[in-house]
């Protein structure tokens, strides 16, 4: 209830649901390539949706699903700001299928330890990842450090956050 004039007025400010925006979200990629990576409602109806594609997502998908979006909402009952983009390459990875993008690449990952370890994706499964790191260790018969590749595999529950390494 708000206040006008000293007048106690019915406020009409509805909460949309997440899982509303994901459904209507999802009917419309269940058609492409395309995936969902995030959906988020703020308390003021602030949405944003995080789309992608393996090959990269264009400006005119990104237009087209807000599109999609606004036409299923009610405009008269519903107030809202709408965001619709790609997820930027600062952003940490929230879905398996940006794993399977980014393999090849060289990504850094936190681990729920508080460790950081760095490396080339390799490969992604269901259950976690596997990288190829590159440690300066002593080798037998050799003279001081030698530059050698390990694969590590880790699984989804060590890892906090995964993130691409940028480099120019």
């Amino acid at each position: 209830m708000d206040q006008i004039r000293g007048r106690i007025v019915p406020c009409f400010f509805v909460m949309i649901s997440i899982n509303y925006i994901r459904e209507i979200v999802q009917n419309r990629l269940s058609e492409g390539e395309n995936y969902l990576v995030d959906v988020t409602v703020s308390s003021t109806n602030m949405i944003r949706v995080t789309i992608d594609n393996l090959n990269g997502i264009s400006i005119q998908e990104c237009v087209g699903m807000s599109r999609w979006i606004e036409s299923q909402l009610e405009l008269e009952t519903e107030n809202f700001e709408l965001e619709v983009s790609s997820p930027g390459l600062d952003q940490p990875f929230k879905v398996l299928q940006q794993y399977q993008k980014y393999m090849g690449k060289a990504v850094e990952v936190k681990l729920a330890d508080g460790q950081k370890v760095e490396g080339k994706l390799l490969e992604v499964n269901p259950n976690g990842i596997y990288l190829e790191q590159q440690t300066k260790e002593n080798v037998e018969g050799k003279k001081g450090k030698q530059l050698v590749l390990k694969k590590s595999n880790l699984i989804f529950s060590q890892i906090k956050e995964t993130r691409i390494i940028i480099k120019f």
